[in-house]
């Protein structure tokens, strides 16, 4: 325990003393927060109906109707809760009696409703729902706090191990009695500590002048923030455990984070995207975060409505971790 400690507060201090990477991990996500909430509009000239059933079926109902982006789901829940934050305009399912959901807080489903009566008069029967508009930015915002989490866990702490092992940190550590699970345990709780803290500050200052919505637990976040930090940074001691070169170890972190952030959900719903693509982002750790995180502040989800994605994290952070201690080297070949 005592050489847990000592590598843990080690590694601390040398990251409070780098005012590079500290003022980096505050100020960039603020500043990508603020520069969207500022340039981003939410105006749309394209009205989205969200499609149950058979969308040719809906299509030749809707033939008439234009400026219409059709999209099919088969989870009427889902598509529903779409209409009440007006991420879809209307909701058309073709099942028995063809029926349209409007949200009666909606503009654009007034208008389109009014269309829907002139041009298709008699098809659909109405139901309705209700909510407030979630729009662009706060809808984003997660996602940025939780690419912020990745970059912060995926760089802060695999490159650094690599560069151990590059200078001979790590040949001159090998002649102590620590054990490799103990070096990674305070490598990895260290990261956790300044990753999840740093995300906090930020999350705070945002919410503050911003005003995003949080209608779910804060402590609920805290959890789901500590389980997706704990497995990325588990996922980058992996690429770590081996790797001898910085150049190669950077490429091959880009080569893990890019395809996280496009295809996670994070600046775009997936609900359009073909089916191997959403199956694929469910292997990615960012992408259980970014859901999790979604889940709880704009629907104001409870622990057991996240759960699922809690013990995906969980699983993945215990799996990788162990990988890791496996694998590791502390020495060049």
């Amino acid at each position: 325990m005592k050489n847990f400690i000592a590598l843990f507060l080690a590694r601390n201090r040398e990251f409070y003393r780098d005012k590079g990477s500290l003022a980096w991990s505050i100020f960039f996500p603020l500043v990508l927060i603020f520069g969207l909430s500022a340039a981003l509009s939410n105006d749309k000239y394209v009205y989205k109906v969200g499609v149950l059933g058979d969308v040719p079926v809906a299509k030749q109902l809707l033939h008439d109707v234009p400026f219409l982006d059709v999209v099919a789901y088969e989870d009427e829940a889902l598509a529903l809760r779409r209409l009440t934050r007006h991420q879809l305009d209307l909701v058309v399912s073709t099942e028995s009696q063809p029926h349209y959901w409007i949200n009666t807080q909606s503009k654009k489903s007034f208008f389109l409703e009014q269309s829907l009566k002139q041009l298709a008069p008699g098809k659909f029967t109405r139901a309705t729902v209700s909510g407030q508009e979630v729009g662009y930015v706060a809808w984003v915002v997660p996602g940025i706090l939780c690419m912020s989490l990745m970059f912060s866990c995926l760089y802060g702490i695999g490159y650094v191990i690599v560069r151990y092992r590059d200078n001979g940190v790590l040949k001159r550590l090998r002649a102590t009695p620590i054990t490799a699970l103990e070096f990674l345990s305070a490598q990895a709780a260290s990261r956790l500590l300044v990753s999840v803290s740093t995300l906090s500050l930020v999350f705070a200052g945002s919410h503050f002048l911003l005003g995003f919505p949080v209608l779910g637990s804060w402590w609920l976040l805290l959890l789901v923030a500590v389980l997706g930090a704990a497995s990325m940074i588990a996922l980058s001691l992996v690429c770590a455990a081996r790797i001898d070169s910085l150049e190669f170890m950077n490429g091959l972190l880009n080569l893990l984070s890019w395809p996280m952030m496009f295809l996670s959900g994070l600046w775009f719903s997936l609900d359009e995207a073909p089916e191997l693509v959403r199956q694929l982002s469910q292997l990615m750790p960012l992408t259980h975060v970014v859901d999790a995180a979604r889940a709880v502040m704009l629907d104001g989800a409870g622990f057991r409505d996240v759960l699922p994605h809690l013990a995906v994290l969980l699983i993945m952070a215990v799996v990788l971790m162990a990988i890791a201690a496996r694998a590791f080297r502390w020495q060049k070949e």
